[in-house]
């Protein structure tokens, strides 16, 4: 085989080899391209799961609130100081802050700041002390020189969580016993 023979060889077995390179390129591209799709589709699974878990801890945080409102609403007092109002999700915004407050009770000197979670974690104590309280003092100065009477609720508090809270001196509010209301008024015997 002369020299000619041979580079005519090598030419034909590079284009061979390009036509195999180009076939699992056109393999790897159609793959990358399933690969995409499934990827878009487990995108697509993980914003619903996303919005839905969002949505639950919404509800739970909004059925402790409202629990937690109706028991306090009935007695309207935090230990042995009686308030006169209480108000629920109060919500303030000024140019520079804004916050919601879960529960506020109000007497002539004295403000009660309950901050309510389904259940309460050792973040949420800190959270109340350092920023909700400064955020009420600035979003409402007509309160600024009150006393303040601050408590975490929640449907579960473990042990520690609500040690450190009476540490801090606040109030720790727990679901207990046969808190129920009965709407008889509605019955109908079926």
């Amino acid at each position: 085989m002369d020299r000619l023979d041979r580079i005519e060889a090598g030419i034909l077995a590079l284009q061979e080899s390009q036509t195999r390179t180009d076939a699992q390129l056109a393999k790897t591209d159609a793959q990358l391209a399933k690969t995409d799709a499934q990827l878009a589709r487990t995108d697509e699974k993980l914003r619903e799961t996303n919005r839905i878990m969002s949505n639950i801890g919404i509800n739970l945080g909004s059925v402790a609130e409202e629990f937690f409102y109706y028991a306090l609403l009935e007695k309207k007092t935090l230990g042995n100081v009686a308030f006169d109002d209480i108000r629920y999700n109060v919500f303030s915004k000024t140019k520079k802050l804004e916050d919601e407050f879960d529960i506020v009770m109000f007497n002539g000197n004295s403000v009660g700041i309950i901050e309510v979670k389904h259940k309460v974690h050792p973040n949420d104590i800190e959270v109340l002390k350092s920023k909700k309280l400064r955020n009420f003092k600035l979003l409402f100065p007509d309160y600024a020189d009150s006393k303040f009477i601050l408590g975490v609720a929640g449907m579960s508090i473990p042990a520690d969580t609500a040690k450190l809270a009476k540490e801090e001196g606040m109030v720790v509010l727990r679901q207990k016993g046969d808190l129920l209301e009965v709407d008889e008024d509605a019955i109908k015997w079926y």
